[in-house]
């Protein structure tokens, strides 16, 4: 294998290989980043933008997970603690905590939020053949339909995550009139 070759195989670049089957809708370019000692991927095209951590001014009566609103740069968007919402504690404010703005479709109207994360970790391309179907863990629970997939990069799991899907249709209705409540 080439040294070309080979750093292409470690950054997940792997053109050159069939894309068929579950993970050829798949794959394509990440954001990673840890949540506790676990790591997700949200698609790169629904990220905006990653800012520092700054002051969340809370909204009485919304859900804990929504940890409140931000002002940036005169837009007020509502902020989730992804840790609360997947129900691993309270995301711990450290200099590594950012958070993710994402836009998305929710019923037809563009949403931007902010995500609150432990860390964010880099933009991985992941191959087709490197993706795995979610695990079925029985139940016929609709609490992880938010995964889309399994990446796996070295010897690493990355949870592929379907922002639209992270919200109930309720949630969504909550977070945006905590945004409009301001």
């Amino acid at each position: 294998m080439t040294t070309e070759a080979a750093a292409n195989r470690q950054s997940g670049d792997c053109a050159g290989e069939a894309s068929t089957g579950f993970g050829a809708k798949l794959a394509g370019k990440y954001m990673t980043f840890k949540l506790s000692e676990e790591q997700y991927g949200l698609e790169i095209l629904k990220v905006r933008e990653i800012i520092g951590l700054m002051e969340v001014t809370r909204v009485p009566r919304t859900p804990e997970f929504i940890r409140g609103v931000i002002n940036l740069r005169g837009k007020v968007i509502p902020v989730i603690d992804l840790r609360l919402k997947f129900g691993m504690g309270k995301t711990e404010n450290t200099d590594q905590t950012v958070i993710i703005v994402v836009q998305y479709d929710a019923d037809g109207t563009d949403l931007t939020m902010g995500v609150l994360v432990d860390e964010v970790l880099e933009v991985l391309n992941i191959a087709a053949n490197w993706i795995e179907p979610p695990p079925n863990f029985g139940g016929g629970s609709d609490d992880s339909d938010f995964i889309l997939g399994v990446g796996k990069v070295d010897a690493r799991v990355v949870f592929l995550m379907d922002i639209n899907r992270v919200l109930s249709s309720e949630e969504t209705t909550k977070l945006v009139s905590a945004a409009q409540a301001t």
